[in-house]
């Protein structure tokens, strides 16, 4: 199959089953960053395919009620287990069709930590979104889109087949805003602006943030949600407005 036909069926694959967004990032110049985190064998594929499912932003806009045991089980379920679960799907049959095609795939887990002490997963999906031009990382270390903010849960498909990148890395656009900074509980981000020649530890702490959701889970694991980092964010918030927006010009 020629490139440009390949690349126009994984998007169409992908939006059919589910995704809300597609890109194909370039990982050539990133390779020892992959293999740091998730060995040779992953950082040994020169392309990734990055699908993004947007979340439920009327679940999203009550995270500041997630006391509330209804509110936080909502977005659990909804924002979590049934979107990781869509993700994994759209990544496995991404994956078939491209090794139907005659090329290597491996679907990376939607949300699988597999590195203990570092708190990491395989491969970091939001590389591959940020790579492949679909938004920039933000002061929370999340992904920011310009069209949902950070409210965009992502899988990975890394694949030797030989379709373009189809988009440039986004600078960041958070300028002086630190809300998400200010909204975590953990205190566990620097405020710091992404650069990806440092480390993440000098923006984020991930420790202090696992160890805030192990004292939540201690009291009760069907409630321990979080997520006050990625509410806080004005693009998020701005999405959410405008469909309230277009939701009020429809009736």
């Amino acid at each position: 199959m020629a490139t440009n036909a390949l690349t126009h069926r994984l998007e169409q694959t992908a939006l059919g089953l589910g995704a809300d967004l597609f890109g194909i990032a370039d990982l050539e110049g990133v390779r020892d960053f992959v293999a740091d985190q998730g060995g040779p064998a992953l950082a040994a594929f020169p392309r990734a395919l990055s699908v993004g499912v947007v979340l439920p932003h009327a679940i999203v806009d009550q995270l500041p009620h997630r006391d509330q045991r209804q509110v936080a089980i909502d977005y659990l379920h909804h924002a979590y287990d049934v979107i990781n679960l869509r993700l994994d799907q759209i990544a496995s049959g991404l994956g078939s069709l491209l090794q139907r095609q005659g090329h290597r795939a491996h679907p990376v887990p939607a949300s699988r930590t597999v590195d203990r002490e570092r708190l990491c997963g395989a491969f970091s999906h939001k590389l591959a979104a940020h790579l492949a031009g679909l938004g920039w990382i933000g002061k929370s270390c999340l992904l920011v889109t310009p069209q949902h903010g950070p409210r965009v849960r992502w899988a990975t498909v890394l694949t030797d087949a030989p379709v373009p990148a189809t988009g440039t890395p986004l600078e960041p656009r958070c300028g002086d805003c630190d809300r998400c900074v200010a909204a975590c509980p953990a205190q566990a981000f620097t405020g710091r602006t992404f650069a990806p020649e440092e480390p993440r530890a000098l923006r984020f702490d991930a420790r202090k943030c696992d160890e805030y959701f192990q004292s939540m889970i201690a009291i009760d694991p069907a409630t321990a949600a979080c997520g006050l980092c990625l509410h806080g964010c004005p693009h998020g918030q701005r999405a959410s407005a405008r469909l309230r927006a277009r939701g009020l010009t429809a009736t």
